[in-house]
């Protein structure tokens, strides 16, 4: 059984691209669709589908890489808030990430987020994860 499955997602994500896979099956959770629905308006991912195999629902990622040496869409994906140790932060305080180059997730009582419209919307949350 799997605690935290954003650091599971990422770490999925992570192994699929260092192994140059196309495809990555991820277990569909509020949160995993929330940040893999982030990754495909970002340009990260090329897309992704809902896989149903009984009760089970899982997330097929369709991974991006560029050029003919097929380099993958995200370069790092690092997690911030862990279940050991949360990390909270409020809207004046949201970093920029690699100079606005790359994203911020933060899950926000208005639901999950880049960091860029938490800043927008002038609201603070738990910041989940960097990516770029």
């Amino acid at each position: 059984m799997i605690n935290d499955k954003i650091s599971d997602l990422l770490t999925r994500i992570r192994n699929a691209n260092n192994a140059k896979h196309q495809l990555v099956e991820v277990p569909c959770t509020k949160m995993t669709h929330g940040i893999v629905e982030i990754l495909e308006e970002e340009g990260y991912i090329k897309s992704f589908e809902y896989l149903q195999e009984g009760n089970q629902i899982s997330i097929l990622i369709i991974l991006k890489y560029l050029g003919k040496e097929k380099k993958p869409g995200i370069t790092k994906l690092e997690r911030i808030s862990k279940p050991g140790m949360r990390v909270y932060t409020n809207s004046k305080q949201i970093p920029d990430i690699l100079g606005k180059l790359g994203i911020g997730i933060i899950s926000t009582s208005k639901g999950v987020m880049t960091t860029i419209a938490a800043k927008n919307l002038k609201i603070g949350g738990e910041f989940l994860c960097k990516i770029y």
